[in-house]
């Protein structure tokens, strides 16, 4: 028979593992998750893996009601944790137990578990909740928006408070099942593929799986009566767009547009690489406002984008969004750059290919149409503040800065870059400095003078400060009396795609 030795400081050791951690170990998760330009936005202490909502929706009263269960794991050892929403709470439970829950501010249900939680534990929160979301004002304004025939909800930086809980942040991403019931005749479309659909006693469940991580904001839902086309593209990936039955005037020119999603994808696959989604399209529910927004898989559109006629750059800029801004997404929101310059430059290279002016002719266009005292150029699309998230500066100032790095490194590098940086970051957050990082590594220059005079200073680059390789002569002012630079034909229809992303609600 053998005797186990255990030395003192052996035993000591395994009796402290064996001690459980005191309550004064677990502390609430922080009320945000640390974004500068919206304090309140997430939440800290877990990062959820995934979402399933299943909703009932009355577009008669605008009543939603919801449970919704999220697959969490935590980051630290919790005693209560936050999540944001701005519907009515019945009920919570957290792995199968009731919990306490409160609500503080505007959107942020405290909930409070049976046992505290430990760091690295795989949760279950169930939430049970309803409301009329056109109701909730947060901030003094709605994401929800209300329509004819249902309802809809689409809004940039922030949507899911109006329509289930969530940790409301892009860095924290997860894949989604939405199940929402609407009266016979009425539809409910949302991200990724319909896995199915059936009719109980008046009322029509459909079920939508979006199977890649995805921030909350770039989850929609909308409710109404549309007309739905459906096709794949070359690589199998299933289409669906739906329009409103009532667009009135808008409906040619949506259609006109929207029906061109394929090709158009097809094309930015050349560009960046594959389509990094299970599913593609868009809608345009019958809605007043004038922006587009890149919900994730199936973008969503205004009519009034298409009040002039079909433009299928807006479709460009928000497919574009897919690979910039999707699946590649902001750290914090001062990172709105590495979304939106990338997405209006693809504009110009959809101009470049349809023969309706290069990305220089572009660049030269818009450097030229902005004088030294416009305050355009006080805007700074690497860190534009939140007043100044969504200003045209971000999008034109923000390509100019690419076409400089273009010009810069030579096309085989640049567009080495363009379709390595969504794989590089594929499904996850970035930053700019990532991206001036990754551009270093990939062209071997040194870059930071350029980006800093692109993105970062407030004043109208000189001609003679612009990068090596493009002409002072193309950049420069024109003199007085001088000619400027011909539009090209492409600016009018890129022009009006500058409403986008002006959300005339927020």
């Amino acid at each position: 028979m053998h005797r186990r030795l255990v030395v003192p400081s052996a035993l000591a050791a395994s009796l402290l593992l064996a001690i459980p951690a005191s309550a004064a170990d677990y502390v609430p998760g922080a009320s945000g998750i640390g974004d500068p330009y919206y304090p309140a936005s997430g939440n800290g202490g877990y990062d959820v893996s995934h979402y399933d909502l299943r909703l009932k929706y009355q577009p008669a009263t605008d009543l939603l009601e919801g449970t919704a269960t999220i697959l969490a794991t935590t980051t630290q050892n919790l005693s209560r944790f936050n999540l944001d929403l701005g519907l009515k709470v019945s009920e919570v439970r957290v792995n199968g137990r009731k919990a306490r829950f409160a609500t503080s501010g505007q959107q942020e249900l405290e909930i409070t578990p049976a046992t505290p939680l430990e760091k690295n534990r795989t949760i279950s929160v169930v939430v049970r909740y309803a409301g009329k979301p056109s109701e909730v004002k947060i901030g003094g304004w709605t994401a929800w928006q209300r329509t004819p025939d249902g309802g809809v909800a689409a809004q940039e930086p922030e949507s899911a408070a109006w329509w289930f809980p969530s940790n409301d942040h892009p860095l924290d991403k997860a894949t989604f099942d939405v199940s929402v019931s609407v009266p016979d005749g009425t539809q409910a479309i949302s991200n990724g593929v319909l896995q199915s659909q059936s009719s109980r006693l008046g009322w029509t469940r459909f079920n939508w799986r979006s199977n890649k991580p995805q921030a909350t904001y770039l989850a929609t839902l909308a409710v109404g009566r549309f007309d739905i086309t459906t096709d794949r593209t070359a690589n199998g990936i299933p289409v669906l767009n739906a329009y409103s039955k009532d667009l009135g005037d808008n409906a040619g020119a949506a259609r006109a547009s929207i029906e061109r999603t394929t090709e158009i994808a097809e094309w930015l696959e050349e560009v960046y690489g594959p389509y990094p989604f299970n599913a593609l399209g868009g809608y345009v529910p019958n809605v007043t406002s004038g922006f587009a927004l890149e919900t994730q898989t199936r973008p969503f559109y205004s009519p009034r984008q298409f009040a002039n006629g079909a433009n299928a750059s807006i479709v460009v800029h928000e497919l574009a969004h897919q690979w910039y801004g999707d699946s590649v997404s902001v750290d914090r929101w001062k990172d709105i750059w590495v979304n939106e310059g990338f997405a209006r430059y693809s504009q110009w290279l959809w101009s470049e290919k349809e023969g309706e002016g290069t990305a220089q002719e572009l660049a030269d266009y818009v450097y030229a149409s902005r004088g030294a005292d416009d305050p355009f150029w006080t805007v700074k699309p690497g860190d534009p503040g939140p007043d100044d998230q969504f200003h045209v500066a971000v999008y034109d100032r923000g390509a100019l800065a690419l076409q400089a790095l273009r010009n810069e490194i030579g096309d085989e590098d640049f567009f080495a870059i363009l379709k390595g940086w969504p794989t590089e970051f594929a499904y996850g957050n970035a930053k700019v400095q990532d991206f001036v990082t990754y551009a270093e590594r990939v062209s071997g220059k040194p870059l930071a003078a350029l980006f800093d005079t692109w993105l970062y200073e407030p004043v109208k680059p000189a001609a003679s400060t612009v990068a090596a390789g493009v002409s002072a002569r193309s950049w420069a002012a024109p003199a007085s009396g001088a000619e400027r630079p011909v539009r090209p034909k492409s600016w009018k229809k890129i022009a009006e795609t500058n409403t986008i992303h002006e959300h005339e609600d927020h």
